[in-house]
């Protein structure tokens, strides 16, 4: 008999600092969390191990490489919620992101306590 599906969010952010102090703001919540620098090395990763599902993203809008809509639009049918962080408020990214599903949009500095309802929320 196989046990419940571990259930983790995933913070994707160039800036691994960000990525480093959001990951610790969701395990102080006791919310287990992976990080990664760019978008590629997480779809890489959902690619070779299938069984590696995220019930929630969080996504740096503005990232090299792959940006934070971009790799939104590959994670589509793989169905994780998404929330996107930014530095960046760009109305029509905000738009574009929360008409393509996204739960939650918010600006850095965020409001860690957003943040984390946000991602229970998804993972309830």
């Amino acid at each position: 008999m196989l046990g419940p599906i571990p259930r983790f969010a995933v913070v994707v952010d160039d800036d691994a600092s960000v990525a480093r102090a959001t990951a610790r703001l969701l395990r102080s919540a006791s919310i287990a969390v992976d990080t990664f620098t760019t978008g590629t090395a997480l779809l890489a990763r959902m690619a070779a191990q299938p069984d590696y599902r995220p019930a929630c993203v969080i996504l740096d809008v503005c990232m090299p490489e792959m940006d934070g809509l971009e790799v939104q639009g590959h994670l589509s049918g793989r169905a994780p919620a998404v929330i996107f962080i930014t530095a960046h408020d760009l109305p029509e990214a905000r738009d574009r992101a929360l008409s393509a599903g996204a739960i939650g949009y918010l600006r850095k500095p965020f409001d860690g306590r957003q943040l984390i309802e946000l991602v229970r929320e998804a993972m309830a």
